[in-house]
């Protein structure tokens, strides 16, 4: 098994991988009919999309550009308080405008590559990201997936749809940004780690080359081109840089959404949330935001959709449901796993769950 890649052979340390697996098997098991439709539950743009930007955002952090980048950042930068708020305010910007997975893939290389220059608290920087890609990507219908979607659904308007949830991103983001004043120390930066300046300029520029046109392709729905000509280059450049792509984070996001379409489409799930009275604006944001602790705010979006027209109760409900447990936002577990660190999901519901207590009553008040 030595010739599988590092990211397959942890798997099966992986709890949340395993979980999902154990999940699996058992739908196989008690639907052995519904086998053949399980390729089409995947959404495979989305897998796509996934795929290359980890393989452009590995060329980029293998070039040595990030170790570079951080270190001029730091330069720049008076303590670790103002260091973490301008990459989270940074992080959720982003987020805003090239939506929360793309954000977390330019942010989380780079405050890890300062984190290790400046002996920073990389966990607790990232899960603050994580925090901030679902405030900030909520306010835009471009910022995440379930955005996309219900602005898609209802033809609502960019701009109205922006200034619905104004009040509500801008909140989470408000909380966010105060509460990461109180969660790292005013102490001055200092550099443990110089590093060489080296730069491997080929595969830099191989990967700044192909971004803005992979992101082009995939937004107009022709991520599979896209994919193509990004694993081309590079792996005729650094074939190696396609080997050691989080390759258990694309069967990780395959597993997760045949268990959870399949659990969505379960008609007791149906029929149980059909009984929820959604019609009224409290039982339907209630449901989006605790519907998406269990299958993710993108399947409950979709799923609510079926139910109600009310798309600012149910977008109130799916973003705030982005907080709190892990499985809410796919975008939380993109920053676990570019994060790599084991020990950091216990850290990450430490500083989720009572954020997303907080949003939840915020957004409860706001409607």
């Amino acid at each position: 098994m030595t010739w599988l890649p590092d990211s397959l052979r942890h798997l099966r340390r992986d709890l949340l991988f395993l979980v999902l697996l154990g999940l699996a098997i058992v739908f196989a098991m008690a639907l052995p009919g519904r086998l053949r439709e399980w390729p089409g539950l995947v959404d495979w743009p989305t897998i796509g999309a996934l795929t290359g930007l980890l393989v452009l955002t590995k060329g980029v952090e293998s070039s040595g550009a990030l170790d570079i980048a951080g270190r001029w950042l730091i330069d720049r930068t008076s303590t670790r308080r103002v260091a973490a708020l301008g990459l989270v305010a940074a992080t959720a910007l982003l987020s805003m405008l090239l939506t929360n997975d793309v954000a977390l893939f330019v942010m989380v290389p780079l405050t890890l590559s300062m984190c290790r220059i400046a002996r920073m608290p990389a966990t607790r920087l990232v899960v603050f990201e994580a925090l901030a890609v679902n405030a900030g990507s909520m306010l835009t219908p471009i910022g995440n997936p379930q955005n996309l979607f219900l602005w898609q659904q209802w033809n609502n308007g960019f701009g109205a749809f922006v200034w619905t949830m104004l009040p509500l991103s801008g909140i989470a983001l408000a909380l966010l940004l105060a509460l990461t004043a109180a969660a790292f120390p005013s102490s001055p930066l200092e550099v443990h780690e110089r590093g060489d300046d080296g730069v491997d300029r080929t595969m830099l520029l191989a990967a700044a080359v192909l971004y803005i046109p992979f992101i082009l392709l995939a937004d107009l729905r022709h991520v599979g081109w896209g994919l193509a000509g990004v694993l081309a280059v590079f792996l005729v450049l650094r074939r190696r840089v396609v080997a050691s792509i989080d390759w258990g984070l694309l069967l990780t996001f395959v597993l997760m959404f045949i268990d959870l379409r399949l659990l969505a489409g379960l008609d007791a799930v149906r029929s149980f949330v059909a009984g929820l009275g959604l019609d009224q604006a409290t039982h339907l944001y209630a449901t989006g935001a605790l519907a998406s602790q269990a299958v993710s705010n993108v399947p409950a979006a979709i799923l609510l959709a079926e139910y109600s027209h009310d798309w600012r109760v149910i977008a109130f409900g799916v973003n705030v449901g982005g907080f709190g447990l892990l499985l809410g936002s796919l975008a939380n577990l993109i920053a676990l796993r570019l994060l790599g660190e084991r020990k950091a999901y216990g850290s990450f519901h430490l500083w989720s769950l009572p954020f997303f207590a907080v949003m939840g009553l915020v957004g409860w008040l706001l409607l």
